[in-house]
């Protein structure tokens, strides 16, 4: 087992250089202009010329998905709690909560714009509402799908509802919602983006919009790489928070 997840280690950074070299050699030989497809040495260079502004368009898409993703994990928990102990609270707020997600992001950016303005509010708005469900849902699955022989034991042994709550259900309930966690860091730079394309002055989705109008194509990929590296980024570190968490858990 050990031996087959060291090879799986190894095969992803093989491939990754394949599909580079492969890349650079089709556009080399079918001498595809740059604004269609540029070259991996192409955006390499793209991304060092243009590293500076960059740097600083990241920095504002970066603050928004930080403050997005702590007010959604916030209100989250907040919210799951309440609707496991109040199931009246769960029956009302799951319907609005599901159709929620069945409103596409590209309506919504312009409405809150609109609503909001065109500061750093709505896109920080739109990153809570892409990552607020998938943490909800896991954090409530996890919540809810204890063993029930387990609860009536603890109801025997006159453990309060609050101490069943904290001292069964949640420290179960990290794997379901580790998993939202991470769904949810990887969708939330892609939401700062989008939001930014409706209106904004720096940003991420700014320069991917003026690279794209400028047929920058090189600079674009590298914008989009940027995006990548941020996405996985995120996810790496709740990845690595979660085996913390379920390690320490496991000596308890």
């Amino acid at each position: 087992m050990k031996k087959f997840i060291n090879t799986g280690k190894l095969s992803l950074p093989i491939s990754f250089a394949v599909l580079i070299i492969a890349w650079e050699s089709l556009v080399y030989v079918l001498k595809t202009p740059d604004y269609l497809i540029p070259a991996p040495s192409a955006v390499l260079q793209a991304l060092i010329e243009s590293f500076p502004v960059l740097m600083r368009h990241t920095a504002v898409t970066l603050l928004e998905v930080i403050l997005g993703f702590i007010t959604a994990l916030i209100l989250s928990v907040v919210m799951s709690l309440l609707m496991v102990r109040i199931k009246v609270l769960y029956q009302i707020l799951w319907p609005y909560m599901i159709i929620s997600q069945t409103v596409p992001l590209y309506i919504l950016a312009p409405l809150f714009m609109i609503w909001f303005g065109f500061g750093i509010l709505p896109k920080v708005l739109i990153v809570v509402l892409v990552c607020f469900f998938p943490i909800t849902v896991g954090f409530v699955q996890g919540l809810t799908s204890t063993e029930p022989e387990l609860d009536e034991l603890l109801q025997v042994m006159r453990a309060t509802p609050s101490q069943i709550l904290w001292k069964v259900r949640v420290p179960q309930a990290m794997p379901q919602f580790f998993s939202g966690l991470k769904i949810a860091a990887a969708y939330s730079v892609t939401g700062a983006v989008l939001s930014e394309w409706v209106g904004a002055q720096e940003g991420l989705g700014i320069f991917l919009t003026r690279s794209m109008k400028t047929f920058k194509t090189a600079a674009l990929f590298a914008d989009v790489l940027i995006i990548i590296v941020l996405s996985l980024l995120l996810f790496y570190i709740i990845s690595h928070l979660e085996k913390k968490v379920i390690r320490r858990r496991s000596l308890l």
